[in-house]
């Protein structure tokens, strides 16, 4: 049953036989064939059918819920086990915000170090699609926003606060300036992040909070794309202190914090809210919470009392 509860979440994650089926690697007809043997099993229909894929029965949308709390379950006794005999070992997937992507090398850095049997990716995605990637079983971990978007079966571990600065070029208009505010900002020619951004949607807040609407003659979800057009002189943008830090020195780019009012948002890492944790997810967390500490004037001791207690069973991992 496990099995044909996987083709299952693989429908509903491609929404389309033939995606799903290439997905796990078995022809349409086998994917087709175990949904509808699991249909028997159960003595209901789960899946909508037609020319093409329309959707789950109110039935299959119950049976969704379950079928990711089983297969989850099911890797997750499949990989204690294992690691009872080598270690923590695998495929350890973690989903990123845009803006934290250039330090998220402070965590993967000491966890392939200390576990390098542990192939890890990386991936790109908006805050709202993390909690999507990791309920469906895609990631495994998430860096996101933890004051924003709704948190819900995640355990949380606050890492820094994330705080805004001006990015622009040396030489431009603000050429001197140690701080600006954010009303002097909305004045300013901007390239920002694509609407779908949680980042974006904090940056426009606060815009309309000066006063003025938020009017970028450029849009990205690549920070890449932003930085390479403020070079040229004719936008600035937005970008957190801390991306800033990671990126170091940035020839031809100066960074200006904003002020009146200076704003802040907490980053950290969510992990699926199970007990007990996966191995490679428990070491996740140990890393995390120890690079918290060391991030410690960056976030309060309020952010830090909130964070859920996971098993990180360290000793054992060792």
């Amino acid at each position: 049953m496990i099995d044909k509860l996987d083709l299952l979440l693989a429908l509903s994650r491609e929404h389309h036989f033939g995606r799903a089926a290439d997905a796990c690697c078995v022809t349409q007809q086998t994917l087709s064939a175990g949904v509808k043997s699991l249909e028997n099993q159960l003595g209901t229909r789960l899946v909508q059918r037609g020319s093409r894929f329309q959707g789950f029965t109110p039935e299959g949308e119950r049976v969704l819920a379950w079928a990711r709390r089983i297969v989850a379950d099911a890797r997750a006794m499949r990989e204690d086990v294992a690691t009872l005999r080598r270690g923590p070992a695998g495929h350890l997937r973690i989903a990123a915000i845009p803006t934290v992507l250039p330090m998220i090398s402070a965590l993967t850095t000491p966890y392939h170090l200390r576990y390098p049997d542990v192939r890890l990716s990386v991936l790109s995605a908006t805050s709202a699609t993390i909690l999507d990637l990791i309920e469906n079983l895609v990631a495994d971990a998430g860096l996101t926003y933890l004051d924003h978007e709704p948190l819900s079966r995640v355990t949380t571990i606050p890492l820094f606060k994330e705080r805004y600065q001006l990015l622009t070029a040396a030489g431009g208009q603000h050429d001197g300036r140690t701080s600006i505010t954010w009303s002097e900002v909305s004045r300013t020619p901007l390239c920002l992040l694509t609407p779908d951004m949680q980042n974006r949607r904090i940056v426009d807040q606060q815009l309309r909070a000066s006063g003025s609407d938020p009017a970028p003659t450029l849009e990205s979800n690549s920070m890449i794309v932003l930085m390479s057009h403020v070079r040229t002189l004719h936008w600035s943008s937005i970008m957190p202190a801390a991306l800033a830090d990671a990126l170091g020195p940035m020839p031809g780019l100066r960074t200006i914090p904003i002020v009146e009012p200076e704003i802040e948002h907490t980053i950290g890492l969510v992990v699926p809210q199970r007990e007990p944790a996966t191995p490679m997810v428990a070491a996740l967390v140990g890393i995390a919470r120890h690079l918290a500490r060391t991030l410690d004037g960056r976030i309060g001791k309020a952010d830090a009392s909130r964070a859920c207690a996971v098993d990180v069973r360290e000793n054992s991992l060792r």
